[in-house]
């Protein structure tokens, strides 16, 4: 934890998510599933839970913005350069879909994130790679993210809205949005979208990703549809964290490999044409050594970055001080009830500080970054 003395702004970060979705703290709700379950007693199945409101007891010491920006910037392995080492476009293709699996962490049962405030921000840099995002919305949550790579000719642009639904025995959270992934010396561009967040309360509980993701690039005429697998409902069917799927040319729909593997162990493709296979995935390349964040400069640290934004609260989930946490995760939320309140009376409206933000026809968000290039970052990722 850090304290700027100046105007008292302080920083907590925690590690980032491990394989086996291990917390900061070893902390676990008592008859977890009864007061999970509670929580629900009043809310009618089909219900979207956007703006339900968890106790902190159910959070763990996170905003969703770190959790999205720890999917770019914390990895053993950096599989987003590789994404654009290759001289054959198919072969970059193939390390845009590994990329892609490796950004999936391992979900926990029985706690979520913080929901991002409106204008919150996370800004972390990993040597030449620059993120940042922002909560461009609050009704509904919409968070972005832009991050760059000079060095390596890198973008990555996210515009991504999470509705969950209620249904009785689970909640299944749909991830709206589209992720774009930019390798500019090569003028390529890779759309993609995300699976659900799927969990379950009974009869067996658990967490896991599930649905479609599809992984195109116009300039290259590829295509790769992935199936992200989970258990029945009764957990007797089904594998868990499985991913099966294909690359294939657009324009003629040939396949050229199968892809079958386990997202938190490994995926292999194998080739149409020759009938040999290769691990394109390692997980635990990815989970191996993961470092948390640190601070570089903290006068550099902006009021609205997430790490200062939710610390109080952080610093009590940690220790386990339930009266701290409740006084302190009411205040953030009491704080931007007060900014809403002032910007209706004056009638000025709220526009994000780091994107442009439009909206499409089906009603769904696209959003631009204002600057070219993300600037480094107060807050770095050791790599040693």
């Amino acid at each position: 934890m850090l304290r700027r003395s100046e105007d008292e702004i302080k920083i907590v970060l925690t590690r980032p998510l491990s394989l086996n979705g291990e917390l900061e703290v070893d902390y676990k709700a008592p008859n977890l599933i009864q007061r999970i379950l509670s929580l629900f007693k009043n809310v009618r199945p089909g219900s979207d839970l956007t703006h339900f409101k968890l106790p902190p007891q159910f959070n763990f010491p996170k905003s969703h913005l770190q959790c999205y920006g720890e999917t770019v910037y914390c990895s053993g392995s950096d599989m987003l350069r590789r994404c654009n080492q290759a001289d054959n476009s198919l072969d970059r293709f193939m390390s845009v879909v590994a990329w892609s699996i490796s950004t999936l962490r391992p979900p926990i049962f029985g706690v979520a994130p913080y929901n991002p405030i409106l204008g919150e921000t996370h800004h972390v840099s990993r040597a030449t790679l620059n993120v940042l995002l922002e909560q461009i919305s609050h009704h509904p949550p919409v968070s972005a993210l832009h991050a760059t790579d000079e060095e390596h000719n890198i973008e990555l642009i996210w515009c991504h809205q999470c509705v969950p639904n209620f249904n009785g025995a689970w909640v299944e959270t749909e991830v709206r949005g589209k992720r774009q992934l930019k390798l500019l010396s090569r003028g390529e561009t890779y759309e993609m979208n995300s699976p659900n967040l799927l969990i379950k309360f009974l009869p067996l509980p658990g967490v896991d990703w599930a649905g479609n993701v599809t992984i195109r690039c116009k300039e290259n005429g590829l295509e790769a549809e992935l199936r992200f697998g989970t258990k029945s409902f009764f957990g007797l069917r089904g594998s868990h964290r499985s991913v099966k799927g294909k690359v294939y040319e657009t324009a003629t729909r040939r396949t050229l490999f199968q892809l079958n593997g386990h997202w938190d162990r490994t995926v292999t493709a194998k080739d149409n044409n020759s009938g040999k296979s290769r691990v394109i995935y390692n997980a635990e390349e990815v989970f191996s050594g993961l470092k948390t964040p640190v601070v570089k400069d903290l006068k550099g640290v902006r009021s609205t970055e997430s790490a200062a934004v939710w610390s109080e609260l952080s610093e009590a989930i940690m220790s386990q001080n339930w009266e701290k946490a409740k006084e302190a995760k009411n205040a953030v939320e009491e704080k931007q009830r007060e900014v809403l309140r002032e910007r209706e009376l004056k009638g000025t409206t709220w526009d994000p500080q780091n994107f442009s933000v439009t909206y499409t026809k089906d009603g769904g968000w696209e959003c631009s970054p204002i600057q070219q290039w993300v600037p480094p970052a107060p807050i770095v990722l050791p790599l040693s």
